[in-house]
């Protein structure tokens, strides 16, 4: 933590985290199973939340979607992208608190596992210099619940040491997400407010369902006690 008493820098998770993009996925599975044969429903698309892209297509196919399984990843993306063009769902109180965090001089990274046309649109519709990078599916990394991401997230804000990892503030909503956030060390929040049946007993330090109101020293104020729990 820095010496205002602010994390060291914000990772947000993507979709069900920074925008309410999971129904999206959902209609667009469901489209596909309509048009292409199969079946697929709105809870199997939660069981499938935060999977890779490849995953997500064998088990499509696995349940009767009568299209090539390397097509698949695609035409999820563009289904997903015609949608959030049309509207990002931004969750709420979101933009405000990366607008708290950039005048703050706190950076935020995006972490996710989307494609790099998806994370790009997301950080070019944010509010203006919130992001000062983004890290992808796209990137060649290891994916969640592997905690490479996340690793990768600290050393382009500069965070090198794994033991100023726990200075950082990291934002997901699914197991594997969490997973991969705490294996990286960071002070690792899970945000429940849009997830059905969230993990609020997961590995997670804390959990919170909405970020109306939550300010750059909250955030630090969870840094802080985490830090006076890993050394009293």
């Amino acid at each position: 933590m820095d010496g205002d008493g602010l994390p060291l820098a914000v990772f947000w998770d993507m979709d069900g985290t920074l925008i309410d993009s999971e129904p999206y996925w959902h209609q667009v599975e469901i489209e596909l199973t309509q048009q292409y044969g199969g079946y697929w429903n709105d809870e199997m698309g939660w069981q499938v939340s935060g999977k890779p892209l490849p995953q997500v297509a064998r088990l499509l196919r696995e349940h009767g979607l009568q299209v090539p399984e390397e097509d698949i990843p695609g035409m999820l993306i563009d289904g997903v992208a015609r949608k959030e063009q049309e509207r990002m769902p931004w969750i709420s109180g979101v933009f405000d608190l990366l607008e708290a965090l950039s005048q703050s001089g706190v950076p935020s990274v995006l972490v996710t596992t989307s494609p790099r046309r998806m994370a790009r649109a997301v950080v070019e519709q944010a509010p203006r210099g919130a992001f000062v990078d983004f890290v992808c599916g796209d990137d060649g990394l290891a994916q969640k619940p592997d905690p490479a991401p996340y690793l990768h997230a600290a050393k382009l804000v500069g965070v090198k040491e794994a033991d100023c990892l726990s200075a950082c503030i990291a934002f997901e909503d699914s197991a594997t997400g969490l997973r991969s956030a705490v294996a990286s060390g960071a002070t690792t929040i899970a945000f429940t407010g849009v997830t059905p049946n969230p993990r609020v007993d997961g590995p997670q330090f804390a959990s919170i369902d909405s970020y109306v109101g939550l300010g750059p020293s909250d955030l630090g104020a969870f840094v802080a006690d985490r830090g006076s729990r890993l050394h009293p």
